[in-house]
C-alpha cells in the first residue's frame, strides 16, 4: 500500500505519465525521488509533524515531493497558484511551513511574497532562490531512519473567504504504507486497482486529485497527469493512453459535451470504467448526456477536505434517483433544521451534518471549527440539502450562497444548473445583488460560447429560457455578460468575487 512496495515488485511500471508529452516516472523512479526529498528535508531540520509548502504547476516530480514529506512525517500544503501574494503569505505564516518549493513559472508571483522560509525553485531559476533539482542531485536515494507516514494539510481555495487550512491528526498507524480510509474506499467502491490507468485532469494543490491520485499510487496503479485540463485534450489522453478511471467535476463534463458532436465522435472512450466526479452536484441533463455518451460508468461521492463523511452513487443509483449525490459510505447523514440540531422530517431541506468517528479542525481557527460543530458532534461542510426515503442525499446549495429575495430563500445552484444547458452559454453564476424593494436581486452573469450572442436580444432569450424551468421568483432580474467567470482550475468558482463587485457599486 505505497510507492516503496510496488518499486521493489514493479520496478519499471509507470507511477506517472505526463498526458501531453509522454514523459513517464517509474515506481523505481519514484521512490528514490521520494528518498531523496526525505532526506532534504530533514537536512534542513524538519521533523515529524512540521510543514512543508509546494506551490506547482501540474508536473510528475510533484510526486516525489509529496510522497518524500509523506515518508518523514511531515505536513505537506499544497498551495494554489491562483491565490493572491496576500493569500499564499497568510497560507505560510498560518501553516507555520518552514520550506517552500515553488515552480519557476510562477517567479513573478513567488518574488512578491515576504514571509521569511527556506526557498527552492522547480523547474528552473528564481533569482534569489536555490534549484531544488540541485539539492536533491546531492541528497543520497536511501531511505531516512526514522520514517513515519505524514499527512497532507490543505487549504481552501478561497472562493469564498479567506482560506482555511483542515488539520487532521497524523495516521494512527505510524507505518508509511498502512493503508487508510480512502484506501478502502476506492478499491471496493470504486474499482481502482493495480491495473487502474486514471487520468487526473484537475490541479494537484486541489484536495480530490492530490488524495486519489496518491491513492492509485498506493494501489499501483498508474496516473495520466494532464498540465491543464482541455475537453477535446481530455477525450484523447482517454483514447491514447486507453484510460479507464478518472475524476471529474461537472464543468469538465459540461466542457466536453459542448465541443461540436463531430469532434466528439472521434475518439473512443470505450476504455473508461470509472469516471468518478465531484466537487459540485452535477446538473441533471448534463450528468444524463454524460451516461448516454460514456454508459452507466459515472461514480459520484460528496466529501470535504475535512474527511468528515462521504456519500456514493453509482449511475444505477443516479439514474433511479436523479440529482442525488449518493448514500453515506462513510459516516451518517443527518439533515437538520435552524437550530443545527433538530432532524427535519425526510424530504425537506436543512443544513447536511455528518455523523463520524473522523477528526478534524481548521488550523488556527477555533470559532470556524466550533461553527461547523454541533452539540451532538455532528459536523458540517456548510452545504444545505434533502434526504429522500431511501436515504440517497440531495444538494440544494452552500448555505453562503443562499439569496434572500422579499424574505424568500433562493438557491442559485437550481438556476446555473439549467442556464448552463443552454447551447449558446458556456459557463453561468448566479448571485444576490443589492435591490431596495425586495432586499436581494437574482442576478445572472453568463459566460456565452461566442461574446457576439452578449446582445440584449440573449437577454431576453435567456430570460424565456430560464421561465420555462424556472418558478417566477427564481427568474434572473438581471442578467450580465462575462467573456470569462473566474472559475479556479479545479472547477470552483470565485462567486464571492462577483458577488462583492455588485455589493460594492450600491455603497
Amino acid at each position: 500500500m505505497h510507492p516503496s512496495v510496488h518499486a521493489a515488485s514493479s520496478p519499471d511500471k509507470p507511477a506517472v505519465i505526463v498526458a501531453e508529452t509522454g514523459e513517464m516516472i517509474s515506481y523505481a523512479e519514484l521512490d528514490a525521488a521520494s528518498n531523496r526529498a526525505a532526506q532534504l528535508f530533514r537536512s534542513h531540520g524538519l521533523k515529524h509533524d512540521d510543514v512543508v509548502a509546494f506551490m506547482l504547476e501540474n508536473t510528475p516530480h510533484y510526486y516525489g515531493l509529496t510522497w518524500g514529506a509523506q515518508r518523514a512525517g511531515l505536513r505537506y500544503v499544497c498551495i494554489s497558484s491562483r491565490l493572491t501574494q496576500d493569500e499564499t503569505d497568510y497560507i505560510l505564516e498560518n501553516s507555520g511551513a518552514k520550506m517552500l518549493v515553488v515552480s519557476a513559472s510562477l517567479a513573478s508571483a513567488a518574488l512578491q511574497l515576504e514571509t521569511r522560509i527556506e526557498r527552492y525553485s522547480m523547474g528552473g531559476a528564481i533569482a534569489g532562490w536555490t534549484q531544488i533539482e540541485d539539492a536533491l542531485a546531492a541528497m543520497p536515494a536511501t531511505r531516512i531512519a526514522d520514517e513515519r507516514a505524514g499527512v497532507d494539510m490543505l487549504y481552501s481555495s478561497g472562493t469564498t473567504g479567506r482560506p482555511k487550512g483542515v488539520k487532521v491528526p497524523l495516521p494512527e498507524e505510524e507505518e508509511i504504507d498502512a493503508p487508510n480510509s480512502l484506501v478502502m474506499l476506492a478499491s471496493a467502491a470504486f474499482g481502482i486497482n493495480a491495473d487502474s490507468i486514471y487520468l487526473s485532469p484537475a490541479p494537484l494543490y486541489h484536495a480530490a486529485p492530490l488524495r486519489w491520485s496518491m491513492t492509485i499510487h498506493r494501489l499501483g496503479g498508474t496516473v495520466v497527469l494532464m498540465k491543464k485540463f482541455d475537453p477535446e485534450a481530455a477525450l484523447a489522453a482517454i483514447q491514447h493512453y486507453r484510460c479507464n478511471a478518472a475524476q471529474f467535476v461537472p464543468t469538465h463534463f459540461v466542457r466536453m459535451l459542448k465541443l461540436p458532436a463531430e469532434v466528439r465522435a472521434q475518439y473512443d472512450v470505450s476504455s473508461m470504467k470509472s469516471a468518478i466526479h465531484a466537487a459540485a452536484p452535477c446538473p441533471v441533463p448534463v450528468k444524463q448526456a454524460m451516461i448516454d455518451w460514456w454508459g452507466p460508468v459515472l461514480l459520484e461521492y460528496y466529501a470535504g477536505s475535512e474527511g468528515n463523511g462521504m456519500t456514493f452513487a453509482t449511475s444505477q443509483d443516479w439514474l433511479a434517483h436523479k440529482g442525488t449525490v449518493g448514500r453515506a459510505i462513510l459516516g451518517t447523514v443527518h439533515i437538520v433544521g435552524e437550530d443545527n440540531e433538530t432532524e427535519v422530517p425526510v424530504g425537506e431541506e436543512g443544513a447536511v451534518f455528518f455523523e463520524s468517528d473522523n477528526v478534524f479542525e481548521y488550523h488556527d481557527d477555533p470559532e470556524k471549527t466550533a461553527s461547523s460543530r454541533n452539540s451532538k458532534g455532528w459536523s458540517t461542510l456548510g452545504d444545505v440539502g434533502k434526504l429522500d426515503a431511501d436515504g440517497f442525499l440531495y444538494l440544494t446549495d452552500r448555505k453562503s450562497f443562499m439569496i434572500i429575495s422579499g424574505g424568500v430563500n433562493i438557491y442559485p445552484q437550481e438556476i446555473e444548473n439549467h442556464l448552463v444547458t443552454h447551447p449558446k452559454v458556456a459557463d453561468v453564476a448566479v448571485v444576490g445583488g443589492p435591490h431596495e424593494e425586495m432586499g436581494e436581486e437574482v442576478i445572472a452573469v453568463i459566460q456565452p460560447a461566442d461574446m457576439a450572442d452578449a446582445t440584449d436580444e440573449f437577454r431576453d432569450e435567456l430570460g424565456a429560457y430560464a421561465r420555462q424551468k424556472l418558478s417566477g421568483v427564481k427568474v434572473p432580474r438581471r442578467i450580465d455578460f462575462m467573456e470569462a467567470l473566474p472559475r479556479h482550475d479545479t472547477g470552483k468558482l470565485y462567486k464571492r468575487l462577483l458577488r462583492d463587485q455588485y455589493w460594492e457599486k450600491k455603497a
